[in-house]
Formats: C-alpha cells, sequence, structure tokens
C-alpha cells in the first residue's frame, strides 16, 4: 500500500465534478451527477446527510441508476443495491517518467479520438467491456487509439480529474489485438502526456482484473487504498 497525500483521490467524482469537470455537471445542493451521455458516476459530499442523498434522487429523478463509484457513505436502505465490486486504486508514484516524450511517440501507431471516432470506440467498448462508456464520455479528456487494419483496435483515455490528478480508464483491446502491447503503448503515452502538464496518472481496476493489475504493475503504478464500487436505485 502507498502511503501518500493526495486527498483529492479519497472523492476522485466529487472533486472531478466541482473543479475541471464542473461544465459537465449537474449539482443541487452538495449532489453533483455527470450530464447524460457524459458518465453516470454521482456524489454527494464526503459526510453526506439525508439532505444531501434526497437532492441526488432529485437530480437523478425516480427509479434512476445511481453510480457511486467509489463513495464509501452508503445511501439510506429505501436505495435499492444495484451492484458492489470490489477494486484498488493505483497510482503513478513519482512526478516524472524518464525517457518518455510527451504524446505518442512516433512509430507507434497511437493517435488521438475524436468526436467522429465515436461511433468506432462504443463498439470496441461493447466488444471488450472496459467499464461505462457512452456517447459523449470522450469530452472528459483526451483519448487515444490503435487502428489495426484501418479499423480501431486499441484505445485508452483520460477520465476523472481531480485536481493535480488525471485518471486513466476505457483500455480496452479487441480480442483479435491482443498480445501486440496496444494497452502499454496507449497508457504510457497517455502518463507521458499527464506527466508532462504537471499532473499525476491515477487509474481503477476491479480486483478481479489480475491481468489488467499486472501490466499496470509492469508499468510502474502502485496500490494506493482498496476501493469498493457500488451502484444503487433511487427511491
Amino acid at each position: 500500500m502507498t502511503n501518500d497525500d493526495a486527498p483529492a483521490l479519497d472523492d476522485p467524482v466529487g472533486q472531478s465534478l466541482g473543479a475541471r469537470h464542473a461544465p459537465l455537471a449537474r449539482r443541487l445542493g452538495r449532489a453533483a451527477t455527470y450530464l447524460p451521455d457524459v458518465a453516470t458516476f454521482s456524489s454527494v459530499s464526503i459526510d453526506p446527510g439525508a439532505e444531501d442523498w434526497a437532492d441526488l434522487a432529485k437530480l437523478l429523478g425516480p427509479g434512476a441508476f445511481a453510480d457511486m463509484f467509489d463513495c464509501p457513505a452508503l445511501p439510506p436502505p429505501e436505495w435499492e443495491p444495484v451492484f458492489s465490486l470490489e477494486g484498488r486504486q493505483m497510482i503513478w508514484p513519482g512526478t516524472t517518467r524518464p525517457g518518455r516524450r510527451p504524446g505518442p511517440e512516433p512509430g507507434t501507431g497511437v493517435t488521438e479520438l475524436g468526436a467522429a471516432d465515436v461511433p468506432e470506440m462504443l463498439g470496441l467498448v461493447a466488444r471488450t467491456e472496459p467499464g461505462p462508456f457512452w456517447p459523449r464520455t470522450h469530452e472528459l479528456g483526451t483519448y487515444l487509439g490503435v487502428r489495426v487494419n484501418g479499423t480501431l483496435g486499441a484505445m485508452a483515455g483520460e477520465r476523472l480529474r481531480p485536481p493535480g490528478w488525471t485518471e486513466i480508464s476505457a483500455v480496452c483491446t479487441a480480442p483479435e489485438a491482443r498480445g501486440q502491447g496496444h494497452a502499454a503503448r496507449l497508457i504510457s503515452a497517455l502518463a507521458a502526456r499527464i506527466l508532462a502538464r504537471g499532473e499525476r496518472p491515477f487509474l481503477h481496476v476491479a480486483e478481479t482484473n489480475t491481468g489488467a493489475i499486472a501490466l499496470y504493475e509492469r508499468l510502474g503504478f502502485r496500490t494506493r487504498r482498496p476501493t469498493t464500487f457500488r451502484g444503487f436505485r433511487t427511491p
């Protein structure tokens, strides 16, 4: 376990919605959530009361899905549990990456993705299921991809943006493109960009995804803390 002073990472959704992602947020009182088609993540204060949960329910509407991500607080009992998944939060332990150039390196085949690539990005996500990804998720940050024979075969991008940090997410590779190091190149390219602008990379991963954890550790990431991803349905 890594000891560090990174309080923003204890509430990455709330910290993102209150800062870099404020233009993509809906808010009511101390509750916040992303705009539809951007992300499903929601946040309440770190010490929520009944009023905060009521405000979030109003924001989302009755019977709506509330993706609380790694919020440690539990909603009132009338909120219906949808899922609970054990995971971990991992960070890049330093502020530099020696020998790495900012951005995609020449010859790697890594390219930046944009709005025109969204149909392919959604198609790749549907095949590989890396986690939540919606038509406007690419607006959260930079997304990079690798094309194999003209088709998007792998991608990764930036998601949560708490102050001083950027989360690497949506790391996925099509089955026919695996084993060629695409994920490692994409993560390294993103990490180099993040570090070059004076921030630090971090990410989240399910405990059952042992292959991904091993890859992240080989690249230099270290576990900061365990977490539990949870989803609920509003009353």
